[in-house]
This record gives structure tokens, C-alpha cells and sequence, in this order.
């Protein structure tokens, strides 16, 4: 019996190649969309599971408040890990990793640098924390020694060679040398080590041994024993404050209590996240790598289930339309003896037979636009072909879909009598309706819900692009690693302020984009009660930073090399100004110290106030920070005039030559930079962009296979008409009338819908657009022009046929 369903059906489908043609590329796009939306989900959510024992390994977490500044820090303490190793019985093993950003790598013997853009410090416990096993080299010694390091497999193969990495010498920054113990493999895409390629030895870095329990700069992760609920490790893990954090404190300032630090509104809450959540559900003041958001996996999951479910419709719109063309099939099958139950049967095996078709084109449409979505996303995703399960659930999902879009035409035309149809009574009403005027409702809703998402992404992109940042981003080159020039590096910054493109330059290696940071605590003097400290960021500069980022003072000067005195001056932003509860000028001349720990702590006086100027994320609030002279300049902004960059790249590079022979010469520039910040929301906005063009193509199709059928079911109509003196333009817009009143019951139900869903999304942002009415209005203008283009085909192809053709038709 089945064979002959499929027998019928196949006739069936090959007896009307347009109808199956817009059904079956329908369903193939929806489902090459929902295949690709589901090869990213998964990719996002399984970050970390391969791991083994992932399901035991957490991170620490805390929650600061003090000095008038919040922290949600992914680091805490350096001694924290051995203090919870040695207190809690519960936890196996706990391993810490510190960050050392980019570093300069040369093996022993070699004259030029490469550079390693991700490097940390990791403990000992590491590669057995995370269950990594060495390619080459001892797991057990690998990391216990001061001065050695584990290379990833293409860090070794860059530097030595696989087999030949073992015991080599190499030179840290051109001072430190340190011998290569291990080689790992590469580490997985998905995984938050993922941009790490060398792992240095805990024990050689000094900072990780002191007892600093108030500097938060460790990732700490701890593994349970099996059978331990982290549950019943949280309180123990805050009971730390009392036995370790308010006696170290007190042993500096004595006057300090916890009693009285809760009091003055400050709190240190600690808590742990699960490794495999921190990928989507962790975005703190800093994290070990770029993290995404549990928002998107969601915007995406249910971007693909409107494809699917608009493909479906697409299906179940164009099978009830095209159902008079069948009504007399189903009277005389049911008059020869066919029961309800055999047509459904029927109907959904055609369903399924244009469900299986679409299958194979979609996987073919997958394969070719694959490439194009991992660019699009940042991904590297595959389709597992090799997978059993993957077949299984592709199979099944597959099925499922042929069920449900013939499910309603199944039941639909197998309710037919079958004396109505053949006497050809009732036909007005078979293939129309109120459901299937619903499902164009529901299709187009979603289509102008996705324009409008789409177009508020791209605005928010683009106040971001053209907001006042409070500093000069374009024109702005950032030397990297300038260190390596070592005792020349002032006279290299001389000489490049010299060229006739360079307006100024600066070093530091503090940037309002992604660099480094520095958060501490501060007092007013005299005023060293806890309730009176300040926190804020600290950040070591130059005398031509403000002028070279035109950054604009509020207050005061800024630092002057007539001044001797300037080498304890500081400049101020407004934030600061603000949490010292006093105004600009008043801040001029008070002096600030953050080392009262120490016997001659050194005091600060205030110089300048600057503007405020956006060194986070618009996504965060300004916070305070202070500027003042020195420290160590990882790199060199240069401020170039407009015109053609090229020919004063060329120059600085070559007095890098000259200064820093052999060395290599790393560059970027700032705007790119501070545009990488916001990657996420730019593949967010391409993908919005891919995906609402795929649904408006699929709810046209459906829109125009209805229209197609409408003008058939109306041919004699149209003749009439045409012969009572009715115009080509009159019809066609009689005939399109009909669909742009769905159109229009489908925006006055998405816009409202648009708006709130993507104020939601705008709420991440502290700097944020308000949705203009425009945006609404535009994505109402595009939902109606793509209809009406769509429908005016087949009308004015119906309205300009000869009426006497019309007249004859049957």
C-alpha cells in the first residue's frame, strides 16, 4: 500500500512542476537556513564539554564594591587557589592562569622576534585541571620548574619543529629565557583557551607568590571530587573574607573592620560558574577570551524556526490553494472507496515525499553557502556527514516537517464530499479561507519583525560608528611592542614626530580600545577612612598623550615638561571628579595617594581634569580614572595627518629598522581596533541581514504561487470585466488589493511586537539609540513594495490576457 502512495504521489508531483517547484525550493531554503542556524548552536553550546571532567570544573568569580566603583571580576586573588585547596575537602584540584596579553619569541641563536599575541602564566595543575595531554614532554614536570613553557603544536612547528621542540632555549622580550618543556596540541575553537599558543610556568612569575589578597588578577578554577555539590561549597567560599581578606586588610589599615565596610554601602561577594556556561552566560570586566551571549544562541534558534515554520506555512497555504484542482480526484477516489484516513495517508506522503526532496537540496545549499556563514559568523563550523547521530536527527527532523506542513492540507481536502465536488457545488469555497489568510498574516509578520530587528541593529552599529568618543580614533597608528627598542625608544618616538605626515605620538601602553588596564584604590589625604577611598583606573602615560588623542581638558593643565613637579602630578576625568564629590576646579590642587600602606606613601597633586572620554564599551558606564607620567610604554599611538597612509607607514617602518634592526615591526590602527569591540554585534546584524532576506524570499514565494492561483481561480472574472470596459490597471489592482490587506494586518501585529524585542536587546547598551519612528515606517514601506511587486507579476500577467481566452476558460 505504501508503495503505491508513493507511486500516486510522484504522479501527482510531476503533474504540477510549478507547484512543486515553489514548494520544494520553499522548503529547502527554510530548511538550508534552520540546517545552518543549528550547525551554530550547537557549536556555541558545546564550548568546553571536551574537557574531561568539565562537568566538575568551576571558576571563581567576584563582586566588588568599593571606593564608589562596581567590578564584576572573572580573576580573583593570586592566593586564593592554595587557600581553598588546603581549607575545603571537597575540591580535587585547583589550577590559576594569568594573562600576560602578546610577548616577543625568538629561539636561542635566532635575531629576529615573532610575536605570540595570546600568552599566560598557568600553575603546575594545569594540564591536569583540564585534562591535556602532552604531544611532546613529561605532563607531571612539564610546568613545575621557574622558566619553562608549553608551546602549542603550531607555536612549535613555527618556532622548531614538532620533535625538535623539546629542551630548545627561547628569549622572552629580548631579556627572558626560558626552556620548552611540552608540547600541547592545538587547542579546540571551541574552548576558552582557544587563543592561547604558549603557557609559561606559574612558579617563575614572581607576583603569583605574594600574598596579595586584595589585587584581583588570577582566573581560579577548582574541580570538584566526584559526588561534591558546588552548592554546598558556596557559603564556605565567602566565609574566605573573615579568615583571610579583613586580616590582611587590617594588618594596613588597622581602622578597617568588615562591619564597617558593609556599612559604608561596600561588599566582596564571591561565586563560582560552571566552566561550560561561562562561554554564554559570563560577561565580566574580564574575561580569558571573547565570550558570547545566551541572547544570541536564542535570537538565532528562534530566527531558524521562523524559517522552518515559514516554509511550512508556505506548504500548507499553497496545497489548500491548489486543493480545487484536486477536489474532483478526491470525489471520485472517495466514491470508488477511498475512507478519510487512505487520503490523509496520501496527502501526507506527498508531504513527506516534497519534504525528503527538499532535503537533499537544502544539504546542497548548505554546502555551498557554508563557507560564506563562517565567514559571516567567525565560525569554523562543518556538517558532520560522518556522524550516525547526525543522520538520525536530520532524518527524523525531516519526517516531523513533512508531517506537520501537510498536515493541514491532509485534513483539509480530505474532508471534501464528495457529491459537492462533483456536481462542482461549494467550489468557491474550497482552496480559501480564513486559515489560510491567517498563515500569509503570520508569514509576513515575520518577515517585517526581522526587517525591523535588522535595521535597529545596523542604527545602533551606526551610532556607535559616529558617537563623540571623548578622543580622536581615526588617523590614530598603534606601534606595537615598542619595548624592543629598548634604551632608543624615546629618540624613535623623536624621530618619527619628525615626518611631515605625523602630527604627534605618544607612548603607552594604556589605550581607550582593548589594552591594558590597571584598577586601584586611592585616598584623599587626610581622609583614609574606608567610606573616603576612591577606585578607580590608574593609567601611566606620557606629556603628549591628551594632544595626540585630543583628548579635551575640563580643568587645569596638562603635564608640562617645564614642570620638574609633574612626576607626582595627576589629571583627572570628570567621573572621578564626580566620586570625589567635589567640581573641577575644586579638584585642582588636592593630592591623592594609593600606597598609604606603605611608610612614606607618595602623594599625587591634582593638575587636570579631563572630559570624559569612553575607554570601555558603550556598553558600561564612564568610570573614574587618573593619568599620570611613566611606566612601562608597551606601545606607540601616532597621530597622522589625512591623505595617503602608505608612504608614512613606510617611513616609520623604516626608522624602526634603523633603531630596532631584525626586530618585528607590529602595527594597527585604533578605529580597527575599537570597530573589533563590537564584532559580535556586527556578525550579528550580517546574519540578521542573510536570514530576513531568506524569510521575505520564502514568504514571497508562497506569495507568489498565491497569486498565481488566485488569478487562475479568477480568469473568467477578469475576462468579464475586461469586457465591461475594466482597464489593465483597475484589475491589477483589484487582484493585489486582496493580499496587501494581509500585508497590512501583518504590520499592524509586528511593528508593536519589532519594537519592544528590540528595545530589550538596546538595553545591553548604556549608550543606545532610541528607535525613530522611521525605522517602523521604513519596514512597513519594504514589507508593502515587496508584496505589491511580487503580486503585480501574475495580476497584470492575468489582467492583459485576451477576454476572449478568459471567456472560454472551464
Amino acid at each position: 500500500m505504501f508503495k503505491n502512495y508513493i507511486k500516486i504521489a510522484w504522479r501527482s508531483l510531476k503533474k504540477q512542476p510549478f507547484f512543486t517547484f515553489l514548494n520544494t525550493l520553499g522548503l529547502a531554503i527554510g530548511m538550508a537556513g534552520g540546517l545552518l542556524i543549528s550547525l551554530y548552536i550547537y557549536d556555541e553550546l558545546s564550548f568546553d564539554k571536551m574537557f574531561p571532567d568539565a562537568d566538575r570544573i568551576y571558576r571563581i568569580n567576584a563582586d566588588i564594591r568599593f571606593g564608589g566603583s562596581d567590578m564584576k571580576s572573572a580573576e580573583v586573588s593570586a592566593p586564593m587557589a592554595q587557600a581553598i585547596q588546603n581549607d575545603f575537602s571537597q575540591i580535587e584540584t585547583t589550577t590559576r592562569i594569568r594573562n600576560r596579553g602578546s610577548l616577543l619569541l625568538r629561539k636561542s641563536g635566532a635575531e629576529s622576534n615573532t610575536r605570540e599575541s595570546n600568552v599566560a602564566f598557568v600553575d603546575s595543575t594545569f594540564l591536569k585541571m583540564f585534562g591535556i595531554d602532552l604531544l611532546v614532554g613529561d605532563a607531571k614536570s612539564a610546568l613545575t620548574e621557574p622558566n619553562t613553557l608549553v608551546l602549542t603544536k603550531t607555536a612549535a612547528e613555527k618556532h622548531f619543529g614538532l620533535q625538535e621542540a623539546l629542551g630548545q632555549k627561547m628569549l622572552l622580550n629580548n631579556s627572558e629565557t626560558y626552556t620548552v618543556t611540552g608540547v600541547i596540541d592545538d587547542l579546540p575553537a571551541n574552548s576558552l583557551l582557544r587563543d592561547h599558543s604558549v603557557f609559561m610556568a606559574m612558579a617563575g612569575f614572581e607576583d603569583a607568590q605574594q600574598m596579595l589578597w586584595t589585587s584581583h588578577n588570577y582566573f581560579t578554577f577548582i574541580k570538584l571530587i566526584p559526588g561534591a555539590d558546588i552548592a554546598d561549597f558556596q557559603e564556605p567560599l565567602q566565609s574566605m573574607l573573615d579568615t583571610y581578606i579583613f586580616p590582611y586588610v587590617q594588618g594596613f589599615f588597622p581602622g578597617i573592620t568588615k562591619e564597617g565596610f558593609i556599612a559604608s554601602g561596600n561588599y566582596l561577594n564571591y561565586s563560582t560558574i560552571p566552566l561550560t556556561d561561562i562561554h554564554l552566560y559570563s560577561s565580566r570586566d574580564s574575561e580569558l577570551s571573547a565570550n558570547s551571549s545566551i541572547q544570541n544562541v536564542y535570537i538565532l534558534f528562534f530566527i531558524g524556526l521562523f524559517l522552518i515554520v515559514l516554509a511550512s506555512v508556505n506548504f500548507m497555504n499553497l496545497s489548500t490553494a491548489h486543493s480545487l484542482k484536486r477536489a474532483k480526484e478526491v470525489g471520485i477516489r472517495k466514491t470508488l472507496g477511498s475512507n478519510k484516513s487512505e487520503l490523509i495517508r496520501q496527502f501526507l506522503t506527498e508531504s513527506g515525499l516534497i519534504a525528503f526532496i527538499s532535503l537533499l537540496l537544502s544539504i546542497i545549499i548548505t554546502m555551498v553557502a557554508l563557507p560564506f556563514f563562517n565567514e559571516l559568523s567567525g565560525k569554523s563550523v562543518s556538517i558532520p556527514f560522518a556522524h550516525p547521530i547526525f543522520w538520525i536527527i536530520l532524518l527524523m527532523a525531516t519526517l516531523l516537517l513533512g508531517i506537520f506542513a501537510g498536515s493541514y492540507p491532509a485534513f483539509f481536502m480530505s474532508r471534501f464530499v464528495a457529491a459537492k465536488v462533483l456536481q462542482g457545488s461549494g467550489q468557491n469555497s474550497i482552496g480559501g479561507g480564513r486559515i489560510r489568510n491567517s498563515l500569509v498574516v503570520f508569514q509576513f509578520a515575520i518577515s517585517v519583525f526581522l526587517i525591523v530587528a535588522t535595521l535597529v541593529v545596523f542604527q545602533q552599529l551606526q551610532y556607535i560608528q559616529g558617537k563623540d568618543l571623548g578622543y580622536a580614533k581615526d588617523q590614530i597608528l598603534i606601534v606595537e611592542d615598542v619595548s624592543v627598542v629598548g634604551e632608543q625608544l624615546q629618540s624613535f618616538k623623536k624621530e618619527v614626530q619628525k615626518l611631515a605626515q605625523v602630527s604627534n605620538a605618544t607612548l603607552s601602553g594604556y589605550l581607550p580600545i582593548p589594552s591594558f588596564r590597571n584598577n586601584n584604590s586611592f585616598f584623599k589625604e587626610r581622609a583614609t577612612e574606608q567610606e573616603n577611598a576612591l577606585q578607580m583606573q590608574e593609567w601611566r602615560v606620557d606629556h603628549d598623550y591628551l594632544s595626540t588623542l585630543d583628548i579635551a581638558l575640563v580643568a587645569g593643565r596638562d603635564f608640562d615638561r617645564k614642570f620638574a613637579t609633574d612626576s607626582t602630578a595627576m589629571i583627572l576625568n570628570e567621573s572621578a571628579v564626580d566620586l570625589m564629590g567635589v567640581t573641577p576646579d575644586e579638584a585642582l590642587g588636592m593630592r591623592i595617594s594609593g600606597d598609604l600602606g606603605e611608610e612614606s606613601p607618595i602623594f599625587y597633586t591634582v593638575i587636570g581634569v579631563v572630559k570624559n572620554f569612553h575607554f570601555e564599551s558603550l556598553r558600561e558606564n564612564i568610570g573614574p580614572l587618573n593619568l599620570s607620567l611613566g611606566g612601562f610604554p608597551g606601545a606607540m599611538a601616532v597621530k597622522i595627518k589625512a591623505g595617503d597612509f602608505t608612504d608614512t607607514l613606510r617611513q616609520i617602518e623604516s626608522i624602526w629598522n634603523q633603531m630596532a634592526p631584525g626586530q618585528l615591526f607590529n602595527y594597527r590602527f585604533m578605529e580597527d581596533a575599537f570597530n573589533a569591540t563590537y564584532e559580535a554585534e556586527q556578525k550579528l546584524g550580517h546574519i540578521f541581514v542573510v536570514f530576513t532576506i531568506l524569510s521575505i524570499l520564502i514568504a514571497c514565494l508562497g506569495l507568489f504561487g498565491l497569486a498565481a492561483f488566485n488569478a487562475q481561480k479568477r480568469t473568467k472574472e477578469i475576462g468579464i470585466r475586461k469586457v465591461l470596459g475594466a482597464s489593465v490597471g483597475q484589475i491589477t489592482f483589484r487582484l493585489t488589493t486582496d493580499f496587501l490587506k494581509m500585508v497590512a494586518v501583518a504590520i499592524l501585529i509586528s511593528l508593536p511586537l519589532g519594537w519592544y524585542a528590540m528595545n530589550k536587546w538596546l538595553e545591553d547598551f548604556t549608550y543606545r539609540i532610541d528607535i525613530p519612528w522611521w525605522i517602523l515606517a521604513l519596514a512597513a514601506f519594504l514589507s508593502v513594495a515587496i508584496a505589491v511587486v511580487t503580486v503585480s507579476f501574475q495580476s497584470i500577467k492575468a489582467a492583459i490576457v485576451n477576454p476572449v481566452k478568459s471567456l472560454r476558460t472551464e
